[in-house]
């Protein structure tokens, strides 16, 4: 037997087989079979379909002994039996390869299609079993027994079963598209409920085994809860196959409506001359204008391809192309030609900067290397000094002298690595870091970039910025720095950094191994005065609105500000208290007030305020009083070592936020005045029965260093033996218990603090000697330094006779 297709009531209505129906005459079908009396029935193996009664089904046969069985069973008028075969896979299927359930069925009509194949309209009636099989050729025939359907015993609910079942088919016909409309209309016109159930089992989405399983269900009601229990299952599936295709088609619809946005968006920026190709057509554009080498342009080429293959809508895209925006706008091999006229520079340098003798010298030394040379690697120099004696400004005027770019990087509070190397491309926000930032920003590959507060970068959890700093201010690595961002080496050597530092205590020491040390002293009064004629009232002339006319300071109302309202190494208060002058000057000028324009040394503390005391013999008048020298970070200073004796059992108090090194001081010096008192003309007694109280003024200020030992040695002798100290005597050292005088630093500061606070003797250590012959003759001139080697020689310098 041929092998029959599967037929839906999609194919049904679709193939217009409601017009066929209107030339049936069912009427004359149903008497037909009323007085038939056929004994004899030929079987109709089918695949993938189930036959019910009272529904009309076309099928379609293409093989000869198909085509022979529906052609002569029409001839003769013959019932049929449609059978179903148990596998769908054998051709040649036999008897028991067949169900022995299926349905007797009349042809109503036979239509012959162009491929020799024909389909005939059948129309189910009762269901039968198979009793026998009588012939096998051409086709089956067979004896069959009728079957009659079991009736339900509860009609009622049988018809609420069935109305279950046929809002659930119209549920099921409203969700799957693969059932045309014209169901919906069909089951609604069906007034039968056992024709309603054939129908709907015949044409449901149920296996062929299903549907045998309820044609061979006698009961009419049992094969209503079967059907409904298989259709509940079924539009559960539909449901969630819905849920799923709606889902699936709300992306793609937003894709695609992403894509059209996108492409309209490429459109407008081609007409407007944008869009992802122009972009790499300027970038390629950009770099044909570069001078680099193979390498670097290898890796351009990389990128760009890299740029190329994705997609412009994608974030990878941005990050992308601001990495090859930075990578053009490098200056690469991009030089600027050094200017060689030492003569010229130094007069640059003579008119920016007044003193600084010592930096000057070492920039011109360089210049005249570098004119020789032609190929020296620019040094890394670091100014230290305290505020406001023109280390920034210094690298502005070097950068001039050389005729190159001038840049400054601000490393005050940096505390993150990534500042110096870059983050790395992948990272939101990526950048370069501040170096090759601030190359971008000169424009060219040599400039004079000043690294200003170095000894102020911090050490956080992302990283040690001084570590990082290693390799970009060490001469022998910095020809191929490597930042994360640019992800390649770029040549540093040509740079000339300069650095800045109040103090050199927070610097590393392999950082400061790769630098030039320049120490800048503070300014002499000679040298502020010269500088605030110089530079200082004509810059604060012009910020204020006012002409070079409109005021003048002569040099004894500028050496009475810096006595009387500054205490600095730099010139930044002295700035300050012009640009007071200067706004009483504008704000008279705005009122049209007259004013002597020039300002006298009364007129100076009236804008001003009151001048601070100066009397240094006053506050050391009384026994156990010494004026010590310090250092601190803005540069020399004097401090006040006090001691007193009270009654008690030789205990030893000191106060004033002393540090652990000037604690020892005190107490070394308290140690050698008990084992030297014969000597130093100190009672056995006086030691043992008195209490002695050490405090250095301004407690809110912690103090810490050697550099006080004689000066505290000094106060308690003078307590011991109540004897004052000179006036206008200043002393600096640090002690031992042998009790010799060893050399400390900051010698050159400390020596102006004191000329400024009016010392005119000093006590050093004989090794100092040496910075002192260093330090202008000039700067000393109204001093008188006393060099000792013992604590004796200083107890006897330093008290009155």
């Amino acid at each position: 037997m041929t092998e029959f297709e599967d037929i839906s009531l999609e194919e049904m209505i679709s193939d217009g087989f409601d017009i066929v129906a209107e030339e049936i005459n069912l009427s004359d079908l149903a008497e037909t079979e009323k007085n038939s009396e056929q004994k004899i029935f030929p079987i109709l193996p089918v695949r993938n379909m189930v036959m019910f009664p009272n529904v009309v089904i076309p099928i379609t046969a293409g093989r000869k002994t198909s085509i022979q069985l529906l052609e002569e069973a029409q001839v003769n008028g013959d019932f049929i039996g449609i059978v179903s075969q148990k596998n769908s896979d054998i051709e040649q299927p036999t008897e028991k390869d067949l169900y022995q359930t299926g349905t007797l069925a009349k042809i109503i009509k036979i239509i012959k299609l162009p491929e020799g194949n024909i389909t005939a309209i059948t129309k189910g009636f009762h269901r039968f079993k198979i009793k026998k099989i009588i012939e096998n050729q051409p086709y089956f025939k067979a004896e069959i027994s009728k079957l009659k359907d079991g009736k339900a015993k509860n009609q009622e609910e049988y018809e609420a079963l069935l109305e279950n079942v046929k809002d659930l088919a119209l549920k099921i016909i409203e969700l799957d598209p693969n059932i045309p409309n014209a169901a919906n209309f069909a089951i609604k016109n069906i007034n039968n409920n056992d024709d309603l159930l054939n129908f709907i089992c015949t044409n449901a989405n149920f296996s062929s085994s299903a549907k045998q399983s309820l044609l061979e269900e006698k009961n009419l009601m049992e094969r209503a809860n079967k059907c409904y229990e298989m259709m509940h299952e079924d539009f559960r599936k539909l449901e969630l196959r819905n849920q799923i295709h709606q889902k699936t088609s709300k992306d793609l619809d937003k894709q695609q409506k992403e894509y059209f946005l996108n492409q309209q968006i490429r459109t407008i920026q081609e007409e407007l001359g944008g869009g992802p190709e122009n972009d790499v057509e300027d970038l390629i554009a950009k770099a044909s204008k570069k001078k680099w080498n193979a390498e670097v342009e290898e890796h351009f080429q990389k990128e760009i391809n890299r740029l190329q293959r994705q997609n412009p809508n994608s974030p990878d895209y941005n990050v992308q192309r601001n990495y090859l925006d930075f990578f053009t706008d490098l200056p690469w091999d991009t030089f600027t030609k050094d200017t060689f006229d030492i003569e010229k520079a130094e007069k640059v340098l003579d008119k920016a900067h007044f003193g600084l003798e010592d930096i000057k010298k070492r920039i011109l030394e360089h210049m005249a290397v570098l004119k020789l040379k032609n190929n020296m690697k620019s040094p890394i120099l670091l100014l230290v000094g305290p505020p406001g004696v023109g280390k920034t400004s210094l690298g502005k005027s070097v950068a001039d002298a050389l005729g190159r770019k001038y840049v400054r990087v601000s490393l005050g509070g940096l505390h993150d690595e990534s500042e110096i190397r870059g983050h790395r491309k992948t990272y939101i926000g990526a950048m370069a870091g501040r170096i090759l930032q601030s190359i971008k920003k000169s424009g060219i590959s040599n400039p004079v970039i000043v690294l200003d507060e170095i000894d102020k970068v911090g050490k956080g959890m992302h990283g040690d910025p001084s570590s990082a700093l290693l390799e970009v201010l060490d001469p022998e690595q910095n020809s191929a720095f490597y930042d994360n961002f640019l992800e390649m080496g770029y040549d540093l050597s040509k740079v000339m950094f300069i650095a800045t530092a109040n103090s050199l205590s927070t610097i590393q020491t392999p950082l400061l191994d790769r630098m030039e040390i320049i120490q800048i002293a503070g300014y002499t009064l000679e040298e502020k005065i010269e500088i605030a004629k110089r530079h200082l009232i004509k810059k604060q002339q012009e910020e204020n609105g006012l002409t070079i006319r409109s005021f003048k300071l002569g040099n004894p109302e500028l050496k009475h500000i810096i006595e009387a309202h500054t205490s600095e190494s730099g010139v930044r208060s002295l700035e300050k208290r012009i640009a007071s002058i200067a706004r009483w000057v504008a704000l008279q000028t705005a009122l049209a007030k007259e004013y002597d324009t020039k300002i006298s040394v009364e007129k100076v503390d009236e804008i001003l305020g009151v001048p601070r005391p100066k009397s240094l013999s006053e506050i050391t008048g009384v026994p156990g009083v010494v004026t010590g020298l310090a250092w601190t970070s803005v540069g020399g200073d004097i401090l006040f070592i006090e001691s007193i004796l009270s009654n008690g059992k030789g205990a030893l108090t000191m106060t004033g936020n002393l540090g652990t090194v000037m604690k020892e001081s005190a107490t070394i010096a308290l140690e050698y005045i008990k084992a030297k008192h014969d000597e130093l003309g100190i009672s056995q007694e006086d030691i043992e029965t008195k209490n002695i109280h050490v405090h250095v003024p301004e407690g809110a200020t912690p103090k810490d260093g050697p550099s006080a030992g004689i000066a505290m040695l000094t106060s308690m002798v003078s307590s011991f033996k109540n004897k004052k100290v000179k006036p206008h005597l200043a002393m600096t050292g640090e002690i031992t218990l042998r009790g010799k005088v060893l050399p400390v630093g900051g010698i050159k500061e400390k020596l102006l603090a004191a000329t400024r606070a009016g010392i005119k003797e000093v006590i050093l250590c004989e090794a100092n000697r040496k910075d002192v012959e260093e330090i202008k003759k000039d700067y000393l001139k109204n001093l008188n330094v006393h060099y000792v080697n013992r604590m004796e020689e200083v107890v006897e310098i330093a008290l009155e006779k």
